[in-house]
């Protein structure tokens, strides 16, 4: 048994969903978590455009007025963004290939640089620094961030987010000991939520 959990560390959606998963996961201490990369904006280096700028920023408003987190609106005026989250996925591969168990608090670290304090994710000296922030060797792990191993990873996530036809996130999975996977959320949903699926497809297994 075990749950698998699509995420982008630069999915706002999945920042909202975190204080319910964390809430969730409480409740099943036994059940391994596979964290996957869903790989929400492929490598760019142009500016965002304005209107997708003005869009995202409108959507923090909405995630925040839905669920329990807070952003820091000043990125906007602080950052260039750019519409690449490829980048911040590859991070979370690095820091788990480097210590084991790390993906979920790489993909923390990257949300408070993000939504916290202001930094953009899409830039590898923040990626850095958040690998730092874990007790991560810097040079060491700016090495295995643009290796082709990680690559390699990021193409696995990638290619099982589409095997679960997963077209947003997050998305939360239950697979059983026959290796079936059920959907458990499939974008942000509270922890009610998370508990009575889990308890009809357990119900419906048995």
């Amino acid at each position: 048994m075990r749950f698998i959990y699509v995420v982008d560390p630069m999915c706002a959606w999945c920042y909202g969903f975190a204080p319910e998963l964390a809430a969730f996961l409480k409740q099943h201490p036994e059940i391994k978590v596979d964290w996957i990369m869903g790989g929400l904006a492929p490598d760019n280096d142009q500016p965002m455009d304005e209107s997708l700028r003005t869009a995202i920023a409108s959507y923090w408003q909405q995630i925040e007025q839905r669920t329990q987190v807070s952003f820091n609106h000043d990125y906007w005026q602080l950052n260039t963004p750019y519409r690449s989250t490829y980048p911040a996925c590859r991070a979370v591969i690095a820091a788990e290939t480097l210590s084991p168990n790390s993906a979920e608090l790489m993909v923390k670290a990257i949300q408070s640089a993000y939504y916290q304090k202001a930094q953009n994710p899409s830039l590898q000296q923040t990626l850095v620094e958040c690998a730092l922030s874990l007790g991560l060797d810097g040079a060491e792990f700016e090495k295995v961030l643009l290796s082709a191993e990680t690559e390699s990873q990021l193409q696995q996530h990638l290619g099982l987010v589409q095997q679960l036809r997963v077209s947003g996130f997050p998305a939360l999975f239950y697979v059983n000991d026959n290796n079936e996977a059920f959907a458990l959320a499939l974008g942000f949903c509270e922890v009610g939520d998370l508990e009575e699926r889990f308890d009809k497809c357990k119900n419906n297994i048995a």
